[in-house]
């Protein structure tokens, strides 16, 4: 069992595969260059599944791969095979833009992949083009309803900004909710990567603009998500997740591993320790002791409180949010 300083039980992995992304969002990486981190950066799968191994055998029951966008990274599929042919049991998902996903979703459902996440910040083309910096609807949408024709559980990320999607919240919620999917919208993170200008929504503007058609009720937190869930009158749930509040650190439950192999604490830190070399070299007890070393350094909670002024530094391209 992983128990980090604050005596929080850790079981869930975080593997961003690639930081290379196809979208240039104006929320994470506008400005950014195409380009290539070096073949040689980059841990193998093969090595990345020498630490996925230790770790489960440590009490991980729950893995996400990110990215970048993770289906840019070759063989992904072959990947997830590795993990669910080690252990059936564990919660595999993966974080995506859905650009590439058609093509892929049902060889990553037949891989062993249980649940996705697809980013969808609007359902009008030159919105999600403006956005994106390119234009992605179409193929995102044939991705998203791929990935629900072949079983695999889907979800809704959505990140509204002031003047470009805010007045597409309630749209985005009955698709989901035609679709069956949950929506979890995502209060846009201050990072110094993103376009100066952009302006997100707030927890109550979102529930403000929702209420004008649907009532709706506060559920319970559950204990390691990062969402506050909502229920409208007939049951279908959305969330909200509110980054500055650091409520749910209470109990998180999360390490991160990049593609470089570095193991990340928190993704509002910049703390981090790598394991490259240890993997690598076959020495997973010294990178179990990293791990361990990183879990001791996590913090209590993260820094993005309501009262600080200070954007991130932390590219969400390499971390996978």
């Amino acid at each position: 069992m992983l128990i980090d300083a604050h005596g929080r039980k850790v079981d869930y992995l975080r593997i961003s595969v690639t930081e290379r992304c196809n979208f240039r969002c104006q929320y994470c990486m506008p400005e950014k260059p195409f380009s290539w981190v070096p073949k040689e950066n980059i841990l193998s799968f093969e090595d990345m599944f020498k630490f996925v191994k230790a770790s489960i055998d440590l009490g991980i029951k729950k893995i996400r791969l990110t990215g970048g966008e993770p289906l840019l990274r070759e063989d992904l599929d072959k990947f997830i095979a590795m993990i669910y042919g080690y252990d059936s049991s564990i919660d595999l998902a993966l974080t995506t833009n859905g650009f590439l996903l058609k093509s892929v979703a049902s060889r990553l459902k037949n891989a062993g992949l249980k649940r996705i996440n697809i980013s969808l910040d609007s359902l009008i083309p030159h919105k999600a083009a403006k956005i994106a910096q390119k234009d992605v609807l179409k193929d995102v949408l044939e991705g998203i309803l791929e990935a629900k024709k072949v079983g695999l559980e889907v979800k809704i990320n959505s990140v509204p900004i002031q003047g470009i999607n805010d007045d597409e919240i309630i749209d985005l919620l009955e698709f989901c909710k035609k679709e069956g999917f949950k929506i979890r919208f995502i209060e846009f993170m201050e990072n110094s990567h993103a376009t100066s200008s952009l302006k997100g929504l707030k927890s109550s503007q979102i529930q403000n603009i929702i209420s004008q058609k649907y009532n709706f009720l506060k559920l319970p937190r559950e204990s390691s998500s990062p969402a506050q869930y909502f229920a409208l009158e007939d049951g279908y749930e959305f969330g909200i997740i509110e980054p500055h509040l650091d409520d749910f650190c209470t109990s998180c439950n999360r390490i991160r591993l990049t593609a470089e192999g570095y193991l990340i604490p928190c993704l509002y830190f910049e703390d981090a320790m790598s394991i490259r070399d240890y993997v690598r070299n076959g020495d997973i007890d010294k990178a179990v002791e990293v791990l361990k070393t990183v879990l001791r350094n996590k913090p209590e909670k993260n820094k993005w409180s309501e009262d600080s002024n200070t954007d991130s530094s932390r590219a969400f391209y390499e971390t996978g949010g």
